[in-house]
């Protein structure tokens, strides 16, 4: 279908008969946002967002056929109108809807949508709300089901959605089997998988053999009412899925044969997951086929603010991004919209656990009023009658700090929730899906909702409240479904806009670089705004380094064996827009530091170090995997770079899926002062830095590295060098260092690194891969190989 857009003023056309017919028309890309077609044709920027809520928006084309078909509106945004041929065919006001229409088509069809002024409808809406929100402009948007995304302006553009988001389908012939509904769950009886099949179809009132076939095994359906199938088939001995940290996520795909048709149903994974609450029953620990799991990751927004486009094409990149970061859950917050089949297909493949929340968050939802409460009862089914048989699907969560919200305006415990989170969307994941976890809110489970040490929580300690380093012990964070939002400043090789956008809560006198700033004086020892305006290079750069060591620091902490806490999802996968935004990767795609601090915290075979103080350096080893690992563990303590005062190897097995705390002394085998903590005469290091290499290939598993004194500490010169190399596999620039070389930073015009912020020992040589960004071109790459401390950035050029 050929689709074109036009706008007119609100309520001035009531009928496509009754467009003007000089309207300007312009081609519009469908599923597709007005903004994106709008931009498309020129007159619209995200620099500069016009705003769309205040205008009817028309979309039309022409569908040639004849005949009963089925037409199928996946997701209209948000208050449409339907004509086919000039007759209305369907309303629409709820933006995350799934609609189908029978239809007869004559020859050459006219098929016209039109999305009434949000604004007119927000303006017409009455009833007081008990509480208000700061997080969006307007809080009638709690009466109209459409996503927050474009609406809290702290943090995004106001990029409003508006149009067909989702694909218009028209489905064939009727007569061929067609499945209206189905449901399908995969779960595991010991080491068998079963599977049970409920499907509803349309045969043309015949009753057909049915048969089912998946993982090799074929089995007989039974027809128990008109258009009803049903059936049970054990699969022996199955290959489990699992998050892609902890082993293969192993999928099977679903044929169901009626008569002559063949139906592809997707693929399913069999697992199982519940929760661990621990001893005191305030925990929140994943178990997946009954291994208890560290969830780690990001909260998810959308793949592109302007199109909401949701294939796979789209998706892809990013979800790959979380999975090459050793990621193995993603959260989808309430603020969002409901992701697509694809978003979830690919999950599965790559392994990746899925946390999703319902579209609620905040605001007080008029869940008395009965068709708000059925559209939304609607909304829940039809979200997870697609879902339900993905085994990535994880989590279900009501919503996002409506709990919060409320009770830190001081309301009283009977409004921190409401039937909505207790009883209607539970309600209906138990009927759906039974073998997921349910949560009623994000956060919850405390004496207050925003409690960090029970069940889940919303940890912004070491963030925008400020707190030191140590209060990510002191918290005794139990799960936290958002965590360790920064300012993250983009790649060098990212370039910076006049309407960059830096993170502000709405309301909030500060934003988040203010956040940034106090942890470059906490943790680097300088003064942020003195440094910003005397050498803004060197700000960006130890900005760059900064939320890459807060979030390797905090996650430390997290992941080591004594720590209760048993996930972190941090605030955000990527930015919407150009700027210093949450995300760990920019709005383009490129990685940021912070990124590649991540993927260092989150190996499944990881060693990281903790101060303890007066009993010393802690070297903490993960093995996450389904096999022991033989690895050899090193201790390298130096002074001034390159004086060796301390160096300790010894080989170890790590067995599957065990984690171990060991003193550095056990490696020392003598009293050695490595924190500094006893201060019997001059600090007898400067830093102490331990690696995990495979004992069999010598390839680096893991890497930490402590300084007792302080980062600022650190004031030599490295001895950087660096050359540029080319194979089969692109450009690559190798990096050595003859002292200790803190966090290597790359810079090269129209390329990123594969790998930052990594330390380099004396003497120690590594490859970085150098990919090509826009503009890259196909001349060798130049630029610049950096060691960044807090003090100075020693540099070396290649190229």
């Amino acid at each position: 279908m050929e689709w074109h857009l036009a706008c007119t003023a609100p309520g001035s056309v009531q009928t496509p008969a009754d467009l003007p017919a000089l309207l300007d028309w312009i081609a519009a890309p469908v599923p597709g946002t007005a903004a994106q077609a709008l931009r498309e044709a020129g007159r619209w920027t995200l620099e500069d967002p016009l705003p769309l809520h205040d205008q009817d928006i028309w979309y039309r084309t022409r569908v040639d056929g004849n005949g009963r078909r089925l037409l199928r509106f996946n997701g209209l945004a948000t208050l449409a109108e339907v004509w086919l041929n000039g007759r209305s065919i369907l309303v629409g006001d709820n933006m995350f809807l799934i609609h189908e229409v029978e239809v007869d088509l004559a020859g050459d069809n006219e098929l016209a949508i039109v999305f009434r002024s949000l604004d007119v409808e927000l303006a017409r809406r009455k009833g007081r709300a008990r509480w208000r929100t700061a997080l969006v402009e307007n809080n009638a948007l709690r009466q109209v089901r459409t996503t927050l995304l474009g609406h809290m302006t702290g943090w995004q553009p106001a990029v409003h959605a508006v149009g067909p988001w989702r694909a218009v389908e028209l489905i064939g012939q009727m007569g061929a089997p067609h499945v209206r509904a189905k449901r399908i769950r995969a779960t595991l009886d010991g080491d068998d998988g079963l599977l049970d099949v409920s499907l509803d179809i349309d045969s043309s009132g015949t009753r057909p053999e049915a048969r089912l076939t998946v993982a090799g095994i074929d089995a007989p359906l039974e027809w128990t009412g008109e258009g009803q199938l049903r059936g049970r088939m054990r699969v022996p001995d199955v290959e489990k899925w699992w998050p892609h940290t902890h082993g293969t996520p192993t999928l099977h795909r679903v044929r169901l044969v009626v008569g002559d048709f063949e139906i592809d149903l997707g693929q399913v994974g069999f697992r199982s997951i519940d929760i661990d609450g621990g001893v005191d029953g305030r925990g929140f620990a994943l178990r997946v086929n009954g291994q208890p799991i560290f969830a780690r990751g990001a909260c998810w927004s959308t793949a592109d603010l302007v199109t909401l486009a949701s294939d796979r094409e789209a998706l892809a990149p990013w979800l790959r991004q979380a999975r090459d970061a050793h990621m193995n859950m993603i959260r989808v917050g309430g603020t969002m919209v409901y992701e697509s089949d694809d978003f979830f297909a690919l999950c599965d493949e790559l392994g990746l656990l899925v946390w999703h929340d319902f579209m609620f968050a905040n605001m007080d939802y008029p869940i008395a009023d009965p068709s708000f409460r059925a559209s939304v009862e609607r909304e829940a089914d039809q979200f997870l009658g697609r879902v339900q048989a993905h085994p990535s699907l994880a989590v279900l969560c009501g919503g996002s700090e409506v709990g919060q919200q409320t009770a830190m305006l001081g309301l009283p415990p009977s409004l921190w929730s409401s039937p909505l989170f207790d009883e209607i969307l539970p309600g209906i994941a138990a009927a759906r899906c039974p073998d997921v976890v349910f949560v009623a809110q994000s956060p919850s489970g405390g004496v207050l909702p925003f409690q960090v040490d029970t069940r889940v929580s919303h940890y912004y300690g070491v963030g925008a409240y400020r707190r030191p380093l140590e209060d990510a012990r002191r918290a005794d964070v139990r799960f936290a479904a958002e965590c360790l939002a920064f300012a993250n400043t983009p790649a060098a090789s990212t370039p910076a806009r006049a309407s960059d956008i830096v993170p502000r809560d709405r309301g909030a006198e500060w934003d988040f670089t203010r956040v940034r700033d106090h942890y470059l004086a906490q943790l680097y020892g300088v003064d942020a705004a003195k440094l910003q305006t005397e050498d803004p290079v060197h700000y960006l750069r130890l900005s760059r380094a900064l939320s890459a060591d807060l979030m390797e620091a905090v996650v430390a902490e997290w992941r080591r064996p004594a720590s209760r806490c048993a996930g972190a999802l941090v605030w955000m996968l990527k930015d919407l827009s150009p700027g210093p935004g949450w995300g760990v990767v920019d709005s383009s795609g490129i990685p940021k530091l912070a990124w590649h601090g991540l993927r260092r915290a989150f190996r499944p075979v990881q060693v990281a170090l903790t101060d303890e103080g007066l009993n010393g350096l802690a070297v903490h080893l993960i093995n996450e995997t389904a096999a022991p690992v033989s690895a050899k563990l090193s201790l390298l303590c130096l002074q001034a770079g390159d004086v060796v005062v301390m160096k300790r190897e010894c080989e170890l097995t790590m067995p599957a899926r065990s984690a171990r705390t060991m003193s550095a002394a056990e490696l020392i085998g003598s009293f050695f002062d490595i924190t500094y903590a006893y201060r019997f005469g001059p600090p007898p290091l400067e830093l102490a830095a331990v690696a995990l290499d495979d004992a069999g290939t010598g390839a680096r598993l893991g890497e930490a590295a402590y300084f007792p004194l302080g980062r600022s500490a650190i004031t030599h010169d490295p001895g950087l060098s660096a050359k540029l190399e080319r194979d089969g596999e692109g450009w690559s620039v190798v990096v050595q260092a003859d002292r200790f070389a803190p966090c290597i930073q790359i810079e090269a015009p129209h390329h990123h690194a594969g790998d930052e912020g990594f330390h380099l020992l004396p003497g120690e040589q590594r490859r970085v891969k150098l990919l090509p960004a826009a503009g890259a071109g196909e001349k060798p790459p130049t630029g610049e190989v950096l060691s960044v401390a807090p003090k100075r950035a020693t540099s070396c050029r290649f190229g």
